[in-house]
Order: structure tokens, then C-alpha cells, then sequence
């Protein structure tokens, strides 16, 4: 089950595009958990690399 964290200690900068939608479900996911945009972006993307099949 996917769960929110706190905190990450090193960042580094990258731009991204996204979709407006998916922009607002993320924002409205940090701001119901009192979290930034960032770490409820970054914890998606763990999540979803942490539970992609493998394709080999």
C-alpha cells in the first residue's frame, strides 16, 4: 500500500511538464496530507518504479 513519508535529505533540481489534471490531483494530495507538491511527487515516482513489472 502506497503511504506518504516525511522527509528526504538530498535534492537535486530537475524541470518537469505535467498535465494539468494530474497537477491538480498531486497538489490536492500534498495539500491533504500538509505536504509540499515535491515529496508527494517524489514518493509517486518511487512507488511506481518500486512496483513496475519487469520487462526482461
Amino acid at each position: 500500500m502506497f503511504k506518504l513519508k516525511a522527509d528526504y535529505i538530498e535534492y537535486e533540481n530537475k524541470s518537469l511538464r505535467l498535465p494539468k489534471d494530474l497537477i491538480e490531483q498531486v497538489q490536492t494530495l500534498a495539500d491533504e496530507n500538509n505536504m509540499s507538491f515535491n515529496k508527494v511527487v517524489i514518493q509517486c515516482i518511487e512507488y511506481a518504479l518500486g512496483d513496475m513489472e519487469d520487462t526482461n
